[in-house]
């Protein structure tokens, strides 16, 4: 064999140690930097989540924190993926704040409802000790601004964000949920001492979370009660000592022909400008303005093209710090 056979075999050899011993050079090229998977032990499980770090990001200084809860039988990924056109890893990138997607307990966040189909539920998992020990190791991991701590969710990870506000408002600065109302068990007994601001995105036709509550369906099963959202709403208002109200006031119709038209709604404190928001859907279902969409029109309703609602949430977020 020449010298120059010898020379492509070395080369040969070196390409297949580096291909398939160092757990994948391949899996390596295709990694993305931003992203993070993580775990930490919780009450004796391993909770996991994935990370959003933008390329802004530089250490030296604090950051804002986004915390985003899936739905009921979603994961972390999944609602990443739900939010991605226009998303938050977007608006991450564009307004420098980190953004996580924790995991629940077989797919479902304990938010207080007596779901009979929810193992959180039925087996109490303590999903407020999990979020406030994430935020916790996310601090110590990451320059956090710990006025700037922020969740929100759809759905089950929605009713989350409700229990986050009235048990963890000593970390949180606000929340803002989609498609979700208070379960009538946490309504009744909201312990929350601190006022906490609250944006609400609903479909007035969400066909799983009833606008006048009742019972939460999921394919023919009830799975715990929830309040009306204008009782939500108001209740939310009148734990902030919002006085300050505005009618009902109509956004542009961009899209005619989706069947939709949205509506916004304000409550504020007259001495320190906090506010609670809803934004009612007319025709919308139950689903993420502006997102993606899996489920059919039939299952879940009419999806509004007319607002983006990772965009209203993040606008809405940003403006305000824990005092």
């Amino acid at each position: 064999m020449n010298k120059k056979w010898k020379r492509y075999g070395v080369f040969a050899v070196i390409f297949a140690l580096l291909l398939f011993s160092v757990p994948s050079l391949l899996s390596l090229i295709k990694q993305n930097p931003n992203q993070v998977e993580g775990s930490i032990v919780v009450d004796g499980i391993e909770r996991t989540y994935h990370l959003y770090i933008p390329d802004i990001y530089d250490e030296k200084d604090a950051v804002p924190l986004l915390i985003v809860l899936h739905g009921g039988g979603g994961s972390g990924k999944n609602m990443e993926e739900k939010t991605t056109l226009g998303g938050f890893d977007k608006l991450a990138d564009e307004e420098n704040f980190i953004v996580v997607y924790p995991d629940a307990v077989e797919n479902h966040w304990n938010d207080g409802r007596d779901d009979p189909y929810s193992y959180s539920a039925q087996h109490d998992i303590d999903d407020v000790s999990f979020i406030s020990a994430l935020i916790d190791h996310l601090k110590e991991e990451y320059n956090i601004d710990e006025n700037r701590i922020y969740v929100t969710g759809m759905s089950n990870g929605g009713m989350m964000a409700f229990r986050l506000g009235c048990e963890l408002s000593n970390k949180i600065a606000a929340i803002a949920t989609v498609a979700a109302s208070m379960p009538e068990n946490l309504y009744n007994h909201c312990i929350s001492a601190d006022k906490i601001p609250v944006l609400m995105i609903h479909g007035m036709n969400d066909p799983v979370i009833p606008w006048n509550g009742g019972y939460v369906h999921i394919l023919n099963k009830n799975r715990g009660r929830v309040v009306s959202i204008p009782k939500t709403f108001t209740f939310w208002a009148e734990h902030n000592n919002c006085t300050l109200h505005t009618n009902k006031t109509y956004l542009p119709d961009i899209d005619p022909d989706d069947g939709t038209q949205v509506w916004k709604e304000v409550w504020m404190n007259e001495k320190d400008g906090a506010m609670v928001i809803l934004y009612g859907i007319e025709g919308g279902g139950h689903t993420w303005p502006g997102g993606l969409n899996r489920w059919p029109e039939k299952v879940v309703g009419k999806m509004s093209n007319d607002i983006n609602a990772c965009e209203i949430i993040w606008n809405y977020f940003k403006g305000i710090k824990k005092t």
